[in-house]
């Protein structure tokens, strides 16, 4: 099978942005994961979850950070499981995570308790954990079968080596190949090369920064890296006035085939599905709602279809 192209942003990628340590190791595992699952007859999901952060010193105290707890690729992950796809989870570390998401608010010291009078045997307390069993049994029946990959990241850096890594690892598999980029990537850095090594010292004065804005990765993943696979970005807007033609704008750019647009005040009930060709909301009703449905339930399911579409266009 052929190599990836060079793109254009390699160069920058390698004089600006250290490299992960792992990433070829990394890179490696990705190839065969998605190799075994694409032989098996499953598509292969490469979802970006979480928040980048970037240093301000080489030997890191303080760094900016886009925040993000990840809740919406963690969900997505399940339910890409649920439809029958191999999940590689790129991921900021200790943000959800698929499964164990469901508890991340409780407190584990609360939900565990002594057996009787045996302090030597610990137990769960169910009132505390529901349907800890049934979350349990999915996740290992998951990963016995080597269907979750997960891959952490933390800084910007590694966050756009690792993409590029899991680019060329899964353009091996083709038209099977989705990219769900749900991570929130910082559009501001400061270049490895100009980071002062140490702490930046207070009593020097006010700081003032210079950063750089960050290179558009969109494009040389769709174009060089994974050119057959099918990718999903997000916009997020604030404004409902101008996030259709923000998406539509992201479409024309990056040539890739859906951008899933939605608004932050209303982005866990309602969002747009936008493609070259057609736009498609998805909404949670009352009634979904009142049974707990969860909106990336209903994303996934539209995006599952596109992506069969999509596949059998190439074969055709």
């Amino acid at each position: 099978m052929a190599e990836p192209r060079v793109s254009s942003i390699d160069g920058k990628l390698a004089e600006e942005f250290a490299a992960p340590s792992q990433v070829d190791e990394v890179r490696e595992r990705m190839t065969a994961f998605a190799r075994l699952h694409a032989e098996a007859g499953r598509c292969v999901v490469l979802i970006t979850s979480g928040g980048t952060k970037v240093p301000l010193e080489s030997r890191t105290v303080r760094f900016l950070d886009n925040f993000s707890s990840g809740r919406r690729g963690a969900q997505s992950a399940e339910y890409f499981l649920d439809a029958g796809y191999a999940v590689v989870f790129l991921h900021r570390h200790r943000s959800l995570y698929p499964y164990a998401r469901t508890f991340s608010s409780i407190n584990v010291l609360d939900a565990l308790q002594f057996s009787g009078g045996d302090q030597d045997r610990v137990v769960v307390n169910p009132q505390v954990l529901p349907n800890i069993a049934k979350v349990l049994k999915k996740y290992q029946e998951v990963t016995a079968s080597q269907l979750l990959l997960p891959v952490e990241f933390s800084t910007l850096s590694d966050y756009l080596h690792l993409l590029k890594a899991s680019a060329q690892a899964l353009s091996s598999i083709g038209s099977k190949a989705m990219f769900y980029l749900a991570a929130a990537v910082s559009d501001f850095y400061i270049p490895a090369c100009d980071m002062p090594e140490h702490k930046i010292q207070s009593s020097n004065g006010p700081l003032q920064l210079s950063l750089k804005m960050v290179p558009k990765i969109l494009s040389p993943l769709v174009i060089d890296w994974a050119p057959r696979a099918f990718v999903i970005s997000f916009k997020l807007e604030t404004d409902a006035a101008i996030l259709l033609e923000k998406a539509r704008q992201a479409l024309d750019t990056y040539r890739h085939q859906v951008v899933v647009a939605n608004v932050l005040d209303s982005r866990r009930g309602h969002v747009v599905v936008v493609t070259p060709t057609s736009q498609h909301e998805v909404v949670l009703s009352k009634e979904d709602v009142d049974n707990q449905v969860e909106i990336e339930e209903k994303i996934v399911t539209n995006l599952t279809a596109a992506h069969k579409h999509f596949i059998g266009q190439q074969v055709g």
